[in-house]
């Protein structure tokens, strides 16, 4: 349901076409190298395959195609911050922000530029400051 929720979202803006919808990370990437979409809405959590993993494979050097991948979670831990930039994701927000969020957020990620929720950024620049 929340899934199909934030796919009626993107789908709803004239300039997003959603290609696809997966229930777990191994789903992801084998859609994700069918359809070949520009950017890949992931969770963390998922049945079989997480979504770290998923990002990872996605976006590593052997994957062909490489979208960009925005991960959308409500676990906000830094750890999963820091494995996800690792894995390559370009952006990391939280399920509880506004559509209009979420719609910025894919935005600024197709157009190559990272995105992070603000309050993971301002946590991210006290850690680096401190």
């Amino acid at each position: 349901m929340v899934r199909a929720g934030f796919a009626a979202i993107v789908d709803a803006e004239p300039d997003f076409v959603v290609v696809g919808e997966a229930g777990d990370g191994a789903e992801a990437v084998t859609l994700a190298g069918r359809l070949t979409p520009d950017v890949v809405l992931m969770d963390i959590r998922m049945p079989g395959m997480d979504g770290l993993t998923a990002t990872s494979l996605l976006t590593g050097p052997t994957s062909g195609h490489v979208p960009r991948v925005l991960v959308l979670t409500t676990f906000d831990l830094d750890s999963y911050v820091y494995e996800a930039l690792r894995a390559g994701a370009s952006g990391f927000l939280l399920k509880d922000a506004e559509p209009a969020e979420l719609l910025t957020a894919l935005r600024v990620v197709v157009s190559g530029e990272a995105m992070l929720a603000p309050a993971i950024t301002r946590r991210l620049i006290d850690t680096f400051t401190a």
